[in-house]
């Protein structure tokens, strides 16, 4: 969020907060810049939503550390790093064919269960090659939710199209 200081402040009036947080009211944005300059403070403009907005009088150059300091916070409430690198979790996608081999779907199976004890969420696709696999894809998706029912719980509804059927499934 962009902290408006002093001069970038266009509003005609503004809602004056003085240093010691008292409420000084509405007054033109020239008074409050007058205010500023005698008590050797910035103006700072706290919010855009309101008009007219509000603005508080801060000691000189506390106004940028405590916006820095203010976005470096939200940033990492949101579970982003202050770099901006996205640390979210990605889904691990497992495939699976509608007509899959006992052994195949053995090995996928105890990919997803490791992955749903590990904590992190799966994403089952069965594939079906034309309209007339639809119900073995569906079945495929049916059979794999009851063998992980114990480890995982399935987060949207079983999502199915004409090429195949799709669920995801987060961990208990």
């Amino acid at each position: 969020m962009a902290v408006l200081i002093n001069e970038q402040i266009r509003a005609s009036e503004v809602v004056l907060t003085g240093l010691k947080g008292e409420k000084l009211g509405v007054v033109s944005r020239e008074e409050a810049l007058a205010k500023a300059r005698s008590a050797g403070a910035d103006l700072v403009c706290t919010s855009l939503m309101s008009s007219p907005p509000p603005c508080s009088l801060m000691a000189k150059g506390k106004a940028k550390a405590a916006a820095q300091k203010d976005n470096t916070a939200r940033k990492a409430a949101s579970g982003r790093t202050p770099a901006g690198a996205d640390s979210k979790e990605k889904v691990k996608e497992l495939r699976f064919t509608a007509h899959i081999e006992e052994h195949d779907y053995d090995t996928k199976l105890r990919q997803a269960d490791k992955h749903l004890r590990s904590g992190k969420p799966v994403l089952l696709v069965v594939k079906a090659s034309g309209a007339k696999e639809a119900a073995a894809s569906k079945a495929v998706i049916e059979r794999l939710l009851a063998d992980l029912k114990e480890v995982g719980m399935k987060d949207t509804g079983i999502q199915y199209g004409g090429k195949g059927s799709q669920v995801k499934v987060n961990p208990r």
